[in-house]
Formats: structure tokens, sequence, C-alpha cells
């Protein structure tokens, strides 16, 4: 279980290594091109259910910590979801791995 710290107060919110990495690339594109966004997520019913929201800008100090050694494979077709996702007006969700695409050695 990685995790992304976020802000001052590092606030740390827990994400599986493998949609982390992916989250990071359409993440840290969008911070690269100074463009702010939202991400949210679902806490999940083991956590009471319920949903939060963050605002990201390039001035607020991020981090992303994952557990595993090594990087994962990561699947464009997912990071282009992400994207879409990102450039929208709900902003960056984790949406699910899309079936049947093929990862894609990309550099995380």
């Amino acid at each position: 279980m990685g995790r992304l710290i976020y802000g001052a107060s590092a606030r740390e919110i827990e994400i599986d290594d493998r949609p982390l990495a992916h989250l990071k690339v359409a993440i840290i594109s969008k911070l690269r091109r100074s463009e702010s966004f939202t991400l949210s997520w679902d806490h999940g019913k083991a956590r009471g259910g319920g949903r939060s929201t963050i605002w990201l800008h390039q001035s607020i100090p991020l981090r992303f910590d994952f557990d595993g050694s090594r990087p994962p494979v990561l699947n464009r077709a997912w990071i282009e979801l992400l994207m879409v996702a990102a450039n929208s007006t709900e902003g960056l969700q984790l949406v699910p791995e899309p079936e049947g695409s093929t990862n894609t050695q990309l550099v995380g």
C-alpha cells in the first residue's frame, strides 16, 4: 500500500502501489504544465464511506511513497483515462484499470 502525502500538514492518502504509479504520471504531467486541478477519492466502506477532494497546485508539497521497490509496468490506456478525468470539470478520480488493454513499458 503506497501513500500520496499532500500539503504542509503531510496528509497521507493510502493507495495501492499500482494505481498510485499511474496517478503519479497523470498528476506530474498536469503540474509540469502549471495546471491546477482537483483529485477526489472514495474512502471505502472500511473507513465509514464518504469521499474527499483536494486541490492540487504546483506550489503545494506533494510526495509519492511506494511500498514496493520496483516500479510497475505502466498501462498507457489507463493513464490516458486518468488524464481525461483530470482535464474534466469533475477533476481527477481514480478510475478502474481498463480490461483488455495492454501494458506498455513507460518510465514512471
